[in-house]
């Protein structure tokens, strides 16, 4: 087991996928038609050996806790480890500015005073990658840092990863955090991804909490780059940040691409999941599946070409779907042609027969709609 208590953080105010937000925090979002974003994230902690997770919601927790369980489908054993899912228990601190990961931290410091391992990792629910945390702990022992920063060197970030951190590297020595404003193609993306001693980030965290009660840990990461040795760790394997509806919906589109997934999926490396028993999926004589990822559970009588189709979704006789996501039990009726659209869980499709965008502009229908 590796020495590391594993801590999953939050999504960062410049987070914002529009819509799938509304009704779930950004690690609970379905994607790739079975798995949700925190996936990701916790096989990696417990692929990596951490036994003893922290999983912060920033709000709307009940589809996460339904989703997380005990941990036992991410091989989670209550005997050996443990995970809790911890989130802001005042409620003055919960709501707008003062809802951020300083405050859920310091409101829930004693879980992490209890804890006996020497290390901490720190990782966010909303990237989508297969990384070995262990690794990155060996370097940081290697390395004498104080605080190792997992990044990625991108050369699209004037249209991706608008929003996330970006590092300022001297060799490996990273001089400094800014925000990504599109202003670069080239940069070094945090993936906003931490070792650091269990103890020194208790003290950063109480060192933001007297600074300033709007400080975020990125705030104090920054201010500490002068005073530490805050070392980069370059990871170079398929990543993915879903930091908006659009990169959401790209991502997934991606990963229809067999060459793509396999940077991702390994069966050495397997991402874990809270699974279900339901029947095979169904295709009628007259259907047509195209690279697609098609989850179980689902009746298919239509067209399907390049899309994601989640669990128990049906699409009837004459259906034209393309280049689109469909969240789990929604229901396409007769003769429906969508295109460039994501739809949301449990829609029902009966009386418009089209709904199409295009690469400009999405359409997203909403949970539940009836349309």
């Amino acid at each position: 087991m590796l020495d590391a208590l594993g801590i999953v953080s939050f999504e960062n105010d410049g987070i914002l996928v529009e819509g799938l937000m509304k009704y779930r925090p950004i690690p609970a979002i379905s994607f790739l038609g079975r798995y949700r974003l925190i996936d990701f994230v916790m096989s990696n902690m417990t692929n990596s050996g951490v036994s003893n997770l922290k999983v912060f919601v920033k709000k709307q927790p009940r589809s996460l806790i339904e989703h997380l369980g005990t941990g036992r489908h991410y091989n989670i054993n209550s005997k050996r480890g443990k995970l809790q899912i911890l989130y802001g228990e005042s409620n003055e601190l919960t709501t707008g500015i003062y809802n951020h990961d300083i405050n859920a931290y310091v409101q829930n410091m004693q879980f992490i005073e209890d804890s006996k391992e020497k290390y901490v990792i720190i990782a966010p629910g909303y990237v989508v990658n297969a990384m070995n945390y262990a690794d990155v702990l060996d370097a940081h022992i290697a390395n004498g840092a104080d605080i190792t920063v997992v990044y990625k060197q991108v050369d699209n970030a004037d249209k991706a990863y608008l929003g996330c951190n970006a590092l300022a590297l001297d060799g490996n020595r990273v001089g400094a955090i800014a925000t990504n404003m599109g202003q670069e193609k080239v940069r070094n993306i945090s993936l906003d991804t931490y070792v650091m001693s269990r103890q020194l980030f208790m003290d950063l965290v109480n060192q933001a909490a007297e600074i300033s009660s709007l400080y975020t840990f990125k705030d104090v990461l920054s201010s500490s780059v002068s005073t530490l040795r805050v070392e980069g760790y370059e990871y170079k394997g398929y990543c993915a940040c879903i930091n908006s509806l659009e990169r959401y919906y790209e991502a997934n589109m991606e990963l229809t691409d067999y060459k793509v997934a396999k940077e991702l999926f390994n069966r050495e490396w397997p991402i874990h999941t809270r699974t279900n028993d339901s029947a095979p999926t169904y295709y009628g004589k007259d259907a047509e599946v195209e690279n697609s990822v098609i989850a179980n559970g689902c009746r298919i009588e239509g067209e399907v070409e390049n899309c994601i189709i989640g669990r128990g979704v049906t699409i009837s006789k004459g259906c034209k779907i393309k280049d689109s996501i469909i969240l789990p039990e929604t229901f396409v009726g007769e003769d429906t042609v969508i295109k460039h659209a994501v739809v949301d869980k449990k829609v029902i499709i009966q009386n418009v027969k089209q709904i199409v965008g295009d690469d400009e502009r999405l359409v997203y229908i909403k949970r539940r709609d009836r349309i």
